[in-house]
């Protein structure tokens, strides 16, 4: 069967005469101008915005024809980790997507989608076949998280073998170390894990670099390293009364709590920070104290709610689960009483006031920063070679970001290190163009709202229970059939338009398809500019303005001489 995105044989881009004004450089077949990618770069939002370029239209559809084992294939070609991302994704293809532009509702609910996906596709895992055979290469992973585990699926479908060394006991990295069990259950994260390692992965835990192996001695057993070791050195508080006791790092208590089943806090908890770690540390917190008598919690954020890194959905359960937020807060002191603490001094942003919280456990939620120390003894490289063994992927490479910037930066990050393996560039993209007779889509799915996410009542929820309790397979099936399909094209052959109206009087958006006197392309064949007229007699051509189609097929319909064509346009990756 044959998937979008997939990696392919290598075919020869068919090239065709085709008008300037074409949308792409063929008709059909296999392309790679610049025209082609600025296309699914423009029309495909949502891919675009997907770090890990996750060909979303591909699944959504699957999902809506039921076919969730398709689905969720589609997804993990690219994504990786479709279950773990389903639940716990920034989501920045959802503020992308075209149906949430102005006048079109909201946006397609691509992640909970994607973990429908998961949720009703086979029990039996999904292992990938390789691209190419064994290369006789061999690379060593550090650091067992998001990053370092695509990096070592990529690179061990590449055809090179690999070892994963991981300091923890289980592999994971902030997957098990800093997500609350009740966002992401294990057994998810152990099911997506399997599917890496059943490749003949080989994940080696207990294992710190520089300890109980030595980095040097990687650089002689390996023919290149790959650090993934994540942030883990945290960023604190460097004011007045820092080194109280009551005061630690967020994620050293996520780690805590997701290891021992709870952590030491005392009755005044208060979480300082504006993201993921910041909410993870809030409502776990919440649930580690609910039954205290006089037990009190609140987050404050230096600057406004509406630049907080959070998922979205994520303040209104923090609302929700009955914990403050207090923004426009910036921390200036610590206070103490006898060496303990008891609360910290606030000033308002932007202004000479202060104010006063009480405390005896701050978690500090504001940010972290990778942790070279165990690099010391690479500072002095026997050569050049050894160097150029050297890649860093994910939050190690860029700092603390989301997983899904994580999973598509090692992905980049792989395919370099595939081509300092092997002397060459075994990875290519084209775009495929085929022609269509319908996509599959109905006027009737514009009005579907958007599915809600259920959720377990607050009075049930605990440290172990997932809270968002998933779609059925009817409301995943209605929300995916909201997807426009912009993987899909029409477009108005120049040649056989007779210049009408008919499919002017029938578009539904009053940009989508316009009167033009001319358009601009660039030496590459891009549409760069135009200039639109309001007038038939001044009017050289009708286009259809592609940011702005909403894939009705409104104009295919009214068009009385069969010029206006449909095609499937899609992101090709092969391996040469």
């Amino acid at each position: 069967m044959d998937f979008s995105g997939q990696i392919k044989n290598l075919f020869k881009p068919v090239e065709r005469p085709h008008p300037p004004t074409a949308e792409l450089s063929v008709k059909t077949g296999l392309c790679n101008q610049a025209k082609d990618f600025q296309w699914l770069e423009t029309n495909v939002p949502c891919r675009k915005a997907c770090p890990a370029g996750t060909d979303i239209p591909a699944y959504l559809t699957a999902i809506a024809e039921a076919d969730f084992d398709k689905a969720y294939r589609i997804n993990l070609i690219d994504n990786v980790f479709p279950a773990v991302l389903g639940r716990v994704c920034s989501r920045p293809c959802e503020s992308a997507c075209r149906h949430g532009y102005e006048g079109l509702g909201d946006s397609v609910a691509i992640c909970f989608s994607k973990r429908s996906a998961a949720d009703f596709q086979g029990s039996e895992p999904v292992l990938l076949e390789a691209w190419f055979p064994d290369t006789g290469k061999k690379v060593a992973v550090i650091g067992s998280g998001v990053a370092g585990l695509t990096a070592a699926r990529q690179l061990k479908l590449m055809g090179h073998a690999v070892t994963v060394f991981e300091k923890h006991a289980t592999p994971g990295g902030m997957l098990n170390q800093g997500i609350p069990e009740f966002r992401l259950p294990r057994s998810i994260i152990d099911r997506e894990i399997a599917q890496i390692t059943g490749l003949g992965i080989k994940i080696q835990c207990n294992t710190a670099i520089g300890t109980d192996q030595p980095f040097l001695q990687l650089l002689e057993d390996f023919d290149a390293i790959v650090m993934a070791a994540g942030t883990l050195k945290p960023n604190l508080l460097n004011i007045p009364g820092h080194e109280l006791p009551g005061i630690r790092h967020g994620l050293d208590f996520l780690l805590d709590v997701n290891e021992n089943g709870a952590a030491e806090i005392g009755k005044n908890v208060i979480v300082i920070g504006g993201g993921f770690t910041a909410m993870d540390c809030a409502r776990t917190a919440q649930r580690l104290g609910a039954n205290t008598a006089q037990w009190d919690l609140k987050v404050l954020y230096r600057r406004s709610k509406e630049v907080m890194r959070v998922t979205p959905g994520e303040l209104e359960e923090l609302d929700a689960e009955g914990v403050p937020l207090e923004c426009h807060a910036t921390p200036i002191a610590y206070l103490e009483n006898e060496g303990k603490l008891t609360g910290m001094r606030f000033r308002k942003t932007g202004s000479h006031e202060e104010f006063e919280v009480p405390a005896d456990t701050v978690l500090l939620a504001t940010g972290q920063f990778p942790d070279h120390a165990w690099e010391g003894e690479t500072t002095d490289f026997q050569s050049l070679e050894q160097y150029r063994k050297i890649f860093a992927a994910g939050d190690y490479a860029s700092g603390a970001s989301s997983l899904i910037d994580a999973i598509g930066h090692a992905k980049e990050i792989a395919e370099q290190v595939d081509q300092f393996l092997t002397g060459e560039k075994r990875i290519q993209k084209s775009v495929q163009v085929e022609n269509a007779q319908d996509i599959g889509r109905t006027e009737a799915m514009d009005r579907i709202p958007r599915q809600h996410m259920p959720a377990l009542p607050v009075a049930e929820r605990s440290l172990l229970g997932e809270v968002e309790t998933g779609y059925d397979e009817k409301s995943a099936a209605q929300e995916a059939e909201r997807c426009y399909r912009c993987h899909y094209k029409f477009e108005i052959d120049q040649d056989k338009c007779i210049r009408c109206d008919w499919c002017l009087k029938a578009k539904p958006r009053p940009e989508c398809i316009l009167m033009l006197k001319s358009i601009e392309h660039d030496d590459e064949g891009r549409a760069v500019s135009w200039e639109s007229t309001d007038y038939v007699r001044d009017m050289n051509l009708i286009w259809i303005n592609q940011d702005e189609c909403i894939r009705c097929g409104a104009c295919l319909k009214a068009c009385p001489v069969d010029a206006i064509s449909l095609q499937k346009v899609s992101l090709i990756t092969e391996a040469r």
